[in-house]
């Protein structure tokens, strides 16, 4: 009986795959055995499968909570998937040989198990990047994707010296040790079916282990624990694959490692740095970025000499980048950040064809598509879907009748689980009964969809377990008001019950009045359109009535605030007005009374008294008389011009035509500034100007025309007027003292 071939690999490895296809070329084996959970065995030839595109990966996780997951991803130039490929294009048995996914789950290492050691295999890279001043990407790519020959032995032996130098944690070195006498089981298993050559691909770390470790006994496997899991393939992304995003066995530039993989295939591998400075000028020019031809010739040249000082045959990664850097970003790296990501990262995403097994989310993601009619929208373009969720009248079954909402409800709900299937958009009228949608469906949004089963085996029980989830851990009111309206358009009635729970836990607490005010809107929002969604809000409306009463009982002492802060102040006014206005259940003289009161004091920032105001205007409690004689005691010349001008500016924020109808306005604005002397006049210019900043050129205009008549003037000769006398004054403030304003 023949040994068996262990050819240790780096998982996403380019090198790694060229050999292996040469290897299994020279020896022919009988069977080829894979690092990957065995219980996959009859979903592989979907790898092979003429519509499948990489990169994908298989998902394995546990049915109950707390989930856990474990990750097989493959690009194009992971070796395991070459294997595979080879195998399938030579009709040669190929199996994977390691643990069962649901044996795997049951000893993966808990969160309490950390690994404290202090030298594992990560400190181990660590050190290594230390001691060579390189990313262990760079390591390899220089010392191993550029060997010609004697790669099975070098990588054997990096494995073989990484295991000596590591001291993982009792738990992890365990789990290696389960993990290769399983695999080593697989082998011998394979041997007494008859099977001579046997080609074994696995991390060069394992090599050692599949070599002189016992194989389990049968008493041994029947004694691994497990653990009730799904487990299925799922299309990936080059980001998902990258180190960027958080995966750390991934690379750090995917889409240049298949650049390096492509060159391999045409036998040439310095070719890749030619490719990757190209891509890297043609993105630059799509930018508008001007990049050379000379550029490009001189970072190629720049490379190979960075290259040369640092021993290696031709340019890896590192050499590019910086050559780039220096001949193309004029030395920073800012210039090229953008370029840089989508050549080395890039944007691809894989697909997986019709038939592969899908989770039960999935399943019932399609069914719904179904259901609801929505399957012409699972298309790459972007259609539109506009929604009425009024009750149809004029069918039977109440199945059509409600088919627009129960739509809603289901695009709500994968918006909360970020799957990006819809996105909300602004109905073509201001009908609250109306809904527009953004509908497209990409291989991203597959993934999206899959990672959403480790929360639950529906889209509703996946999106209710979120929401309970950002319930349980909101920590104030306003957020928690939020997972509320999330709940209220998902139409899940048990995850509003959670989030209503925690709204009220918070609400016991004191909040700032802003968080109040959207609380409260969004309550508000809720019992308006309550009935829309098949909603009973009479529970919340005891909540509501209690928010607004701790909004009256604060907000005199929130106006004593600076004018930074006084903004969010007049935002929770405004707020709390609407709301007010909008239910009849709140008290409507205790809020008036409580504006006059504000609008009344002194003692407060002056904006939020104006604001107060141009509320009471707004509301129809403030005549002409009452107005006249308000504006002449703010604005009076024993009033500071700072002060007089932010009351000013608050009582601008509404109500701007009607104010701007009122002539007596006017009148007392022109007296007040023509009672100044210069220096107080320049000061509420500063701030008068920014009063007027966001007014529109038309109201301007009318204000203008306002002034002309007071002035006896006709409105062009106002405007010039205006426009000299605002040049000159202007020009005035050139040394005016802005320190204390």
């Amino acid at each position: 009986m023949a040994t068996p071939v262990f050819f240790g690999v780096r998982h996403l490895s380019p090198a790694a795959a060229h050999q292996i296809r040469k290897k299994l070329d020279e020896i022919k084996p009988d069977l080829i055995l894979v690092e990957g959970p065995s219980d996959l065995n009859d979903q592989m030839h979907w790898f092979c499968h003429p519509k499948t595109k990489l990169p994908a990966a298989i998902l394995a996780y546990t049915e109950q909570m707390p989930i856990k997951t474990l990750l097989y991803p493959f690009a194009e130039y992971s070796p395991e998937y070459q294997a595979i490929l080879w195998a399938d294009e030579n009709k040669i048995p190929c199996r994977f040989m390691d643990l069962p996914s649901h044996v795997f789950l049951a000893i993966s290492e808990p969160e309490h198990e950390a690994d404290n050691s202090s030298m594992t295999t990560e400190v181990v890279y660590n050190q290594l990047e230390t001691m060579l001043e390189e990313s262990h990407d760079t390591f390899w790519e220089r010392k191993f994707e550029q060997l010609n020959d004697g790669y099975l032995e070098a990588a054997e032996e990096f494995g073989r010296q990484l295991r000596l130098s590591a001291e993982d944690s009792p738990y992890r070195q365990a789990e290696n040790h389960i993990r290769e006498s399983y695999m080593k089981r697989c082998i011998v298993h394979a041997q007494e079916e008859g099977y001579d050559t046997i080609f074994c691909v696995c991390g060069a770390y394992h090599v050692e282990g599949l070599k002189h470790n016992e194989p389990l006994s049968d008493e041994e496997e029947k004694s691994l624990p497990s653990v009730p899991s799904n487990i299925t393939l799922m299309p990936y992304s080059y980001y998902r694959l990258s180190q960027r995003s958080g995966y750390g066995a991934g690379n750090t530039a995917p889409a240049y490692f298949e650049l390096l993989w492509k060159a391999f295939c045409s036998e040439k591998p310095e070719n890749a740095g030619y490719e990757y400075l190209t891509r890297l000028a043609a993105h630059q020019r799509k930018q508008g970025h001007m990049v050379s031809a000379a550029e490009v010739i001189e970072a190629m040249r720049l490379a190979r000499t960075l290259a040369y000082m640092r021993s290696s045959r031709y340019p890896v990664l590192q050499d590019l980048r910086d050559a780039a850097i220096t001949c193309m970003g004029h030395g920073q790296l800012s210039e090229l950040s953008v370029s840089i990501a989508n050549v080395e990262i890039g944007l691809k995403i894989g697909e997986l064809p019709d038939g592969v097994s899908r989770t039960s989310i999935q399943d019932d993601f399609y069914r719904n598509l179904k259901e609801l009619k929505l399957e012409k929208y699972r298309s790459p373009e972007s259609l539109r879907l506009d929604l009425d969720l009024r009750e149809n009248l004029k069918v039977k079954s109440e199945k059509s009748a409600f088919l627009d909402l129960n739509r809603s409800f289901f695009l709500h709900q994968l918006r909360v689980l970020d799957v990006r299937f819809g996105t909300l958009t602004k109905y073509k009228s201001d009908a609250v009964w109306g809904e527009s949608w953004f509908l497209s469906w990409t291989p991203e949004a597959e993934i999206e969809l899959v990672e959403a089963a480790l929360l639950g085996e529906t889209v509703k029980l996946a999106a209710l377990y979120k929401l309970k989830d950002r319930a349980d851990n909101c920590t104030e009111i306003a957020e928690a008001a939020k997972v509320f309206e999330d709940a209220f358009l998902c139409g899940i009635p048990k995850a509003t019950e959670y989030a209503l729970s925690a709204l009220q836990m918070l609400s016991i607490d004191t909040a700032a009045i802003e968080e109040i005010a959207k609380t409260a809107q969004r309550l508000s929002y809720v019992i308006r359109y309550g009935d829309l969604r098949k909603f009973a809000s009479d529970s919340i409306e005891p909540l509501l009535s209690q928010l607004f009463l701790r909004a009256c009982l604060i907000l005199e002492s929130s106006c004593i605030c600076d004018d930074e802060a006084a903004k969010g102040v007049m935002e929770s006014i405004d707020i709390i007005n609407r709301v007010q206005i909008d239910h009849d259940f709140l008290d409507e003289t205790q809020w008036i009374s409580l504006l006059e009161t504000i609008s009344n004091r002194d003692d407060i920032n002056t904006k939020c008294s104006g604001f107060a105001m141009a509320t009471l205007i707004e509301r129809g409690l403030v005549d002409e008389t009452l107005l006249s004689t308000e504006v002449s005691r703010r604005l009076s010349k024993g009033v500071p011009a700072d002060l007089g001008a932010g009351w000013f500016e608050g009582l601008a924020q509404k109500n701007r035509y009607s104010l701007i109808m009122r002539l007596s306005l006017w009148r007392e604005l022109d007296g007040y500034l023509s009672s100044l002397d210069e220096e107080e006049f320049k000061r509420a210019l500063v701030f008068l100007r920014r009063a007027f900043s966001d007014f529109s050129p038309n109201e301007k205009s009318d204000i203008a025309e306002n002034l002309g008549e007071i002035w006896g003037l006709e409105p062009e000769q106002t405007a010039n007027i205006l426009m000299n006398e605002s040049t000159t004054l202007l020009d005035g403030l050139d040394d005016f003292d802005f320190g204390d304003i």
